[in-house]
């Protein structure tokens, strides 16, 4: 028989014949390095992947020295984390192209090419990508290139640990408050070496779900894979492996082989054990909220586009006369007021007081006399609003005041009004909730700033045993697994879909605007004063 303790599987009976599906992260264990000295540590502590905080990967400096090396040890697949980028220090000279040395190259997937397995890579030259394969027998030296993301430990354990190697990570961001005793220490600013601990992730032949062994658990196994029908076992898919099928493929059955934690579950019927339809895969469009509130923490919501509720707005906040130019439209003109003072150092520019009033107007460039040197800086140009009259006044772009938005608008509007005639991010509350929702979570909200639209990937499902209502799953923060079943779908058209304003935690909010901005340049910061 076999024995569960806190979920891993501890003892295997003789004779048992076991399918090994993967190798899991388990846990890390993290060497503290306070003074960034990677030679020297103070202490060894035990990290749950769950382990709250935002993590920048320190590159390694050990080369690797094959392609093949790298295929072996680093994980390169279709999503987001899989494309990892290396670089020679020798030029790589191909038969249409030399990479020079130094030049990123980002490893796409590995597929076979006329015979030879080989990468997919790409270098990026004057905003140009050029496409290449390198054959698994390419050898060399190849090292990591510095990685300007930040990362969950929970990716960093499936991504971004290579295969028999530790990783150093570099703190980035503590994001909220572990409900336990903290194992780092107080005002921790230095590296963690990561060492992983493994499961072995397997399957039965007589048992439905997924089962775990920690690899440290003292058994003899024999290797019977050539003599061995392993077309009897089941076949686990993550959602991830689903949406990777194609569109022919859909619609299918499956059946929940793991499903998500409780915390975690969108819907009741994602029980194990139970069968649902998978009708479709798409890319949806969610729109990006954050609770207004000055203290922490906050809540972040995605919201779809058919919400049904509506909005009104809310006066937005600006720190510096450039984030005002941002802002203005030409839809309506912007009008705020001061809520900080600020003296200008150039007599030709205007020194504002609380309470002042302004009607923004545009981006213009003045000559300001400047150390006995005439200069020519950027200023926005406005209208005080004094009583009945108004006066044209210029605030230095790079000022560092506040304001605050004066409401005219009363109208109410629908989310995709909003996101067709103004420029996010945008202040609102809901005045009139979505009926059509059970629970509409951002109804008793305060307030709402609209960040972003963002794309997402999702598979739309219902019940196999009740049909009658279609949900939206999102492939990428939902960890779950099933096995596809080889049954006919009786309702190839899905039911009436319904779609849920998703709340997400702090973490994945980091994520969403990491992934959405990864090909944005980020906006150019305010001038600075003239020198």
């Amino acid at each position: 028989s076999i024995y569960e303790m806190f979920g891993h599987e501890c003892c295997l009976s003789t004779g048992e014949v076991i399918k090994v599906i993967g190798f899991k992260i388990n846990k890390l264990i993290a060497s503290i390095c306070e003074n960034n000295e990677v030679g020297q540590f103070s202490a060894k502590v035990e990290l749950p992947l769950n382990f709250p905080g935002l993590y920048k990967v320190v590159a390694d400096k050990t080369p690797y020295v094959s392609i093949e090396e790298i295929t072996k040890k680093v994980s390169i697949g279709p999503t987001r984390f899989g494309h990892p980028c290396f670089y020679s220090p020798e030029d790589i000279k191909l038969a249409n192209l030399t990479i020079r040395h130094g030049e990123h190259i980002t490893f796409n997937s590995v597929e076979e090419v006329n015979g030879t397995m080989a990468v997919n890579c790409v270098v990026v030259r004057n905003n140009q990508s050029h496409s290449f394969t390198l054959p698994l027998s390419q050898e060399g030296k190849f090292y990591e290139c510095e990685d300007d993301q930040i990362y969950t430990l929970k990716e960093i354990a499936e991504w971004k640990i290579p295969k028999c190697r530790n990783r150093i990570v570099k703190l980035s961001n503590t994001i909220h408050m572990w409900d336990f005793s903290n194992p780092l220490p107080e005002n921790f600013d230095g590296c963690l070496i990561l060492t992983p601990v493994y499961e072995v992730q397997a399957v039965m032949k007589f048992r439905k779900d997924i089962v775990h062994i920690l690899s440290d658990l003292d058994v003899e196994v024999k290797d019977i894979t050539d003599c061995y029908d392993i077309s009897s076992f089941l076949q686990p898919l993550s959602l991830e492996d689903v949406f990777e099928r194609t569109s022919k493929e859909f619609p299918m059955v499956a059946e929940i082989m793991e499903g998500p934690s409780e915390s975690q579950k969108p819907f009741k019927f994602l029980d194990t054990g139970n069968e649902i339809i998978i009708y479709k895969k798409y890319q949806a469009t969610r729109v990006l909220a954050s609770e207004i509130r000055s203290d922490s923490p906050k809540r972040y919501f995605l919201i779809p586009m058919s919400y049904k509720g509506r909005f009104k707005r809310r006066p937005r906040e600006f720190p510096t006369a450039y984030d005002l130019e941002i802002a203005r439209s030409e839809k309506e003109q912007l009008h705020v007021v001061a809520t900080k003072a600020f003296d200008s150092p150039h007599k030709e520019l205007f020194s504002v007081s609380v309470g002042d009033q302004f009607l923004v107007q545009q981006c213009q460039t003045s000559e300001v006399l400047y150390e006995r040197r005439k200069n020519l800086i950027d200023v926005l140009a406005c209208e005080q609003i004094l009583g009945d009259t108004y006066k044209k006044v210029l605030l230095p772009m790079y000022m560092e005041g506040r304001f605050v938005e004066v409401i005219h608008d009363k109208k109410q509007y629908q989310l995709s009004e909003i996101c067709r005639e103004f420029r996010l991010p945008f202040n609102v509350k809901v005045s009139v909730r979505d009926l059509s929702i059970e629970e509409d979570v951002v109804a008793a909200m305060p307030g709402l700033q609209f960040e972003e639209e963002i794309t997402d990937s999702y598979l739309l499902i219902s019940s196999a045993s009740s049909p009658v209502e279609s949900w939206e799953i999102p492939v990428y923060r939902l960890n779950m697994s099933v096995h596809l079943l080889s049954k006919d779908v009786q309702t190839v058209v899905p039911p009436v879909t319904k779609t849920e304003v998703e709340e997400i935690s702090e973490e994945q909010y980091y994520m969403v605007r990491r992934y959405e901005n990864q090909t944005i340049l980020s906006p150019p910061r305010p001038p600075k004063k003239p020198t």
